[in-house]
């Protein structure tokens, strides 16, 4: 359905039940639903939220609107997970519903303070002229669940911002707490603003300064800012909207880079000595990717598997999006590398060699290996005429293609069907994770990333090589352990 914006912003009490038991079922006739990644049960998911330790769990929350494929009143669901790759809902929910949030509870981040998880978010609120007041504010939820939000407003907005004001991510530096928060200046350019706990405080922030990250200020608005620290270097992931394509190539509507400096000058609000701006994915579909570290200093990330502003085939079953599986961020030879974590190997069920197939599920992984000097393409999803999911390997040219434009229904043409990425003329590596509806594919380590969504045809199922004497293996994944 289209939803007008008074349905998009109704109340949540205001949905009868037996709407919800209506687009429930229209959910459960889709073919694509996933089996490994995170969905919703039906509606909207959009951003990744408060990805966290908390209480001997990993918690992870998205953000959420129940009613259809929309972006309306946005909530928080609440997941978590002991081993990184079964999350369960628990049943604890982050409402839009008070004087603060009225019109959505949007991003943020959370950190455990005491026995307790803080949950740092902006909430939106419009006014009788529909013009919309962001507030950076914050909850508290205990080891049962239940939230308590704190009745104030923990960072105003400031003078020098439009309303686009948001994503607030607390972060640990060296012992004392920092957040940044997302913005547009005056001039509508995205900026990033340091604020400092005072005495660790979550409930007092003080401005340090906008971040000097050697902002190329072509960007309308900076969505979703997170600092992690991977090997002691601060990595600054954001994205960007608007960036001039002269600055760096991209073509999907909105990007998500990020870049590494060798420090981070809390002071001066600095990142030391950054690097160029680079792609944190080559493929269709990753935005608004948060990390965190974990308490044992390991960088972990989840990343949103869908974009704003775009139509999915999955609308006309009352749901759209995914989160991707969670990555262990590293360095390897100076690189940023994302590995999924070691427990998706507890997945594996059975192994053989890759070769064609004429049937598959549809959920598997692959382990490959390409010679140099040798170019390779095969066919994942594929039908009996070769169409489907087109990957090539070119060792010789050092490249790598990820073409989905003969993978099922159509959508998102106007950005492309394909995508591409550099890889260094020697043998190379791929670790490709398929399930149903979305595709990830690890290059050399980690060192490139595509991930997206297809949404195949009931006939395309197959796996067909059209290229080259692809080396490796496939493992059936029993995602019900």
């Amino acid at each position: 359905m289209a939803f007008t914006t008074e349905e998009r912003y109704r109340p949540y009490a205001d949905w009868s039940a037996e709407y919800i038991k209506t687009i429930q079922k229209n959910t459960a006739l889709s073919p694509w639903r996933t089996h490994f990644h995170l969905e919703p049960p039906h509606g909207l998911l959009n951003d990744p939220n408060g990805f966290s330790y908390f209480n001997g769990k990993f918690s992870l929350f998205y953000q959420y609107f129940p009613f259809g494929a929309a972006h309306g009143l946005k909530s928080w669901l609440h997941t978590e997970s002991e081993d990184l790759v079964h999350f369960t809902p628990t049943g604890t929910m982050l409402y839009p519903d008070t004087p603060l949030d009225s019109h959505g509870a949007y991003s943020g981040s959370a950190m455990q303070f005491d026995d307790k998880l803080f949950l740092f978010y902006t909430g939106n609120v419009r006014d009788e002229n529909w013009v919309r007041h962001p507030y950076q504010i914050g909850a508290l939820m205990d080891k049962d669940g239940k939230i308590e939000k704190i009745n104030k407003v923990l960072i105003e907005q400031p003078d020098d911002v439009t309303d686009h004001f948001r994503d607030p991510q607390i972060f640990d530096y060296k012992g004392q707490y920092y957040a940044i928060v997302g913005g547009q200046n005056l001039d509508k350019k995205g900026i990033i603003k340091l604020y400092k706990a005072e005495n660790n405080d979550y409930q007092d922030w003080r401005y340090v300064g906008d971040l000097d990250f050697q902002n190329d200020n072509t960007a309308y608005m900076m969505e979703c800012p997170n600092f992690v620290f991977v090997d002691g270097k601060p990595v600054l992931i954001y994205c960007p909207q608007g960036l001039d394509k002269n600055v760096l190539d991209y073509q999907n509507i909105y990007p998500n880079m990020y870049k590494i400096g060798d420090d981070l000058d809390v002071e001066n609000a600095k990142l030391v000595n950054p690097t160029p701006l680079m792609q944190f994915d080559y493929g269709f579909e990753c935005y608004a990717t948060q990390p965190f570290n974990t308490p044992d200093g390991r960088a972990l990330c989840v990343s949103w598997l869908a974009l704003p502003d775009m139509e999915y085939p999955t609308d006309k079953f009352d749901y759209q999006g995914c989160l991707s599986l969670v990555k262990e961020l590293s360095f390897k030879n100076g690189k940023l590398c994302q590995n999924p974590v070691a427990a998706m190997e507890s997945l594996r069920k059975d192994k053989q060699t890759f070769g064609a197939k004429s049937a598959t599920d549809n959920v598997y992984e692959l382990e490959l290996d390409f010679a140099e000097n040798t170019r390779h393409e095969f066919v994942l999803m594929a039908d009996s005429q070769q169409n489907g999911l087109r990957i090539v390997v070119d060792t010789a040219n050092g490249e790598v293609i990820v073409d989905r434009a003969n993978c099922g229904e159509k959508f998102a043409e106007k950005f492309g069907t394909e995508r591409r990425c550099d890889i260094e003329k020697q043998t190379a590596t791929a670790r490709i994770f398929l399930d149903k509806s979305v595709f990830e594919i690890f290059i050399n380590g980690g060192e490139k990333v595509f991930s997206g969504r297809v949404f195949p045809n009931a006939d395309q199922n197959g796996i067909a090589i059209v290229q080259g004497d692809v080396q490796g293996w496939i493992y059936s994944l029993d995602y019900n352990i």
